[in-house]
């Protein structure tokens, strides 16, 4: 029988408790790995920008508009992240202020 169901009945409240914190860790997890693949991507972009610009620097690169693009791809990325991360933050401050 379905574990929602289960709990809305009031059986098995052991099954539905492992299956609810089943449910939670797997949010958790992909939660994590969502919020590190992000921050990933981001570092990646910042050392590409740093890369291409220490390169046109050396006299290495003759595309300024490759560098200059990726530069601007590097600071919106930033400044996206920086914006959900204040958010993030918003909102988790919003939810401790809810009473119970």
């Amino acid at each position: 029988m379905n574990p929602i169901v289960n709990a809305a009945q009031g059986t098995n409240l052991h099954t539905t408790e492992s299956y609810l914190k089943g449910s939670s860790d797997k949010v958790q997890s992909n939660f994590t790995d969502t919020l590190k693949g992000a921050m990933e991507n981001l570092n990646d972009i910042q050392l590409e920008s740093d890369r291409k610009t220490e390169a046109l620097a050396k006299g290495d690169v003759d595309n300024l508009h490759d560098v200059m693009i990726t530069a601007q791809k590097a600071s919106i990325t930033l400044e996206t992240t920086v914006q959900v991360q204040k958010k993030v933050i918003d909102a988790y401050n919003e939810i401790m202020r809810m009473q119970v």
